[in-house]
């Protein structure tokens, strides 16, 4: 496939229950059925998937809405299918989830740490691979639509349970991917889709069909639109399927990849979807860069020239023509700024090199097999999460891959040797020394920017002794050129040490001699490590830091966009 068929999807996960009232179905059917036609009119550019284990009740009834609206259905299974068939209650039911399974993409999720194929038989370890059910079924989703009767409850991987853990990040019995999540952060992965109904059995509701949009803070009608900071979540990523569909073919010809040309080993099916979209993020990411950094010098070199032509008309007695020239010359860098601001180049790129360096960290994480190994939550859900909540959708966008492999599937152990070798690398290699040299590189540049500044400084300074001691001998011609000259010399030094700000040389190096360090220290540690096991735990706290620090680069440069300011 190739790499730019990848394109962001809309993840609708289902949690419901399974003895629904059959008097409300109709009305149950009606309200799910207009709330998937409304996304997929609001979000044309970004495909609806169902994510539904299809359990007895209203996981059957919400897959058969999509079937006819033709959405396709991603249903992962909490055990072995002949285990799972057994839960079903009729032959007839039976039949409806046969039907709907045989048009699936089929997901076996693994036994929960220590239980094993034999267990199957008991039901606590049937209610622990439910609630593992329920926690992957929140953790790859982007909106979570929920058939349920609004009471709590404490049954293990039930309607109640899972949508708490949406919403408040809490299942009791099961370990996060994630230890220590922040707790104080905003969380732009709660949103739910209530759906009313009733429970056989209950005192029917008399309200079966209503809709609530629902996350942790808020509570508003199923009526209205998706909620505005989840609207503008969705749109980016609707966004990045268009940049993906518009440089499908230049993409596809540059055939990035993370993997060597020659592998030890086959990697797994989750590891190749991630470096086929890293390689389209990648491409964008450098494609949008170029936009932005030859904008950025060009702004600057129209700023020294706007400087010269009014010089030029204030101390040489010159035409007009200069100011038109002036005037011409903000036009031209104005309209540079506002094409760049209208495209959104900056922003681009900012977000596809923060989600092609994420995905960079999660390929390497799951070649090597220290990527949430005991819990089928998503793995990465910290990041970004501190930063603004639009960049939630690089998560989700992260969270892609996972849903079209075997979640129990374990790469060859060969792996774990290359992700040290190649990815962390030493002094001579990986990204210890990517980092090690990127640092160098940039202070360097910074040196010589420094060096430029001063020395133009320096010539402005001894030009006005120069006037200011040779003034009598000094002819009118010269006394304005040499005017023009004092006045351009701190102008470039100046241009130059903003042009230098506007890149972050001096942020940047202090981050990437970081980054070294950090690298160096995990090689350091990987070295000693016992075992794989420690060696895989390294790594993981490896990923969490090099995330934590994309986050900050993306921070960083956010507060550094192209400005029209710059020209004047």
């Amino acid at each position: 496939m190739p790499v730019s068929e990848q394109p962001a999807q809309l993840v609708i996960g289902v949690v419901a229950h399974r003895d629904l009232v059959d008097a409300e179905q109709p009305a149950l059917r009606g309200t799910v059925r207009a709330l998937l036609e409304r996304l997929r009119r609001d979000y044309p550019g970004t495909p609806l998937r169902l994510l539904c284990a299809l359990a007895e009740g209203g996981d059957l009834l919400v897959a058969e809405v999509a079937r006819e609206l033709r959405i396709p259905l991603t249903a992962p299974l909490p055990m072995p299918l002949p285990d799972y068939e057994r839960d079903f209650s009729d032959p007839a039911t039976l039949a409806r989830f046969r039907a709907l399974i045989a048009d699936a993409d089929v997901l076996e999720l693994p036994l929960a740490p220590g239980d094993t194929a034999a267990g199957l038989a008991s039901k606590p370890v049937r209610d622990r691979q439910y609630a593992q059910l329920g926690l992957f079924i929140s953790s790859h989703c982007q909106i979570l639509l929920a058939l349920w009767d609004g009471r709590p409850t404490d049954a293990p991987g039930g309607t109640g349970q899972v949508l708490h853990f949406h919403l408040h990040e809490e299942l009791p019995g099961l370990r996060r991917a994630s230890d220590a999540p922040n707790l104080f952060a905003d969380d732009d992965s709660d949103l739910v889709y209530h759906v009313v109904c009733s429970r056989r059995g209950e005192t029917p509701s008399t309200k079966a069909g209503d809709a609530w949009w629902l996350t942790a803070e808020s509570r508003v009608p199923g009526d209205g639109p998706v909620p505005n900071g989840y609207d503008r979540m969705f749109r980016q990523m609707a966004a990045f399927n268009a940049d993906l569909a518009r440089y499908r073919m230049r993409i596809d010809r540059a055939r990035t990849t993370l993997l060597p040309a020659r592998p030890p080993a086959s990697p797994t099916a989750v590891a190749l979807r991630i470096d086929r979209l890293f390689a389209t993020a990648d491409w964008l990411a450098v494609h949008f860069q170029r936009r932005v950094h030859q904008s950025l010098l060009a702004i600057h070199v129209l700023a020294v020239l706007m400087g010269l032509s009014f010089l030029a008309y204030s101390e040489l007695d010159a035409s007009k023509w200069f100011i038109a020239v002036f005037l011409g010359l903000f036009a031209l860098g104005f309209a540079l700024w506002r094409i760049g601001e209208s495209r959104q180049w900056h922003r681009r790129y900012l977000d596809y090199r923060v989600l092609a360096e994420g995905l960079r960290v999660q390929f390497h994480l799951a070649l090597a097999g220290a990527a949430n190994r005991d819990s089928p939550s998503f793995a990465y859900d910290s990041f970004l999460q501190k930063q603004d909540i639009e960049l939630g959708w690089i998560r989700h966008v992260m969270r892609m891959p996972s849903l079209y492999g075997n979640p129990g599937e374990r790469p060859h152990p060969a792996w774990l040797d290359w992700v040290m070798q190649h990815w962390v690398g030493s002094r001579e290699s990986g990204q210890f020394d990517y980092f090690r040299h990127r640092a160098d590189e940039r202070a360097r540049h910074y040196l010589r920017t420094r060096k430029v500044g001063h020395a133009c400084l320096a010539l402005g300074l001894l030009t006005a002794v120069a006037l200011l001691a040779f003034n009598p001998w000094i002819d009118e011609p010269l006394e304005g050129w040499l005017l023009v000259l004092m006045g351009m010399l701190p102008l470039i030094a100046g241009v130059r040490e903003a042009y230098s700000h506007k890149k972050a040389d001096k942020e940047l190096i202090k981050q990437y001699r970081f980054m070294a360090r950090i690298y160096g220290n995990a090689r350091q540690r990987l070295d000693r490590a016992r075992d794989d096991d420690e060696r895989r735990r390294i790594l993981q706290a490896l990923g969490a830091a090099a995330l934590e620090e994309h986050a900050e680069w993306t921070l960083l440069h956010r507060d550094r966009p192209l400005e029209h300011s710059q020209l004047g």
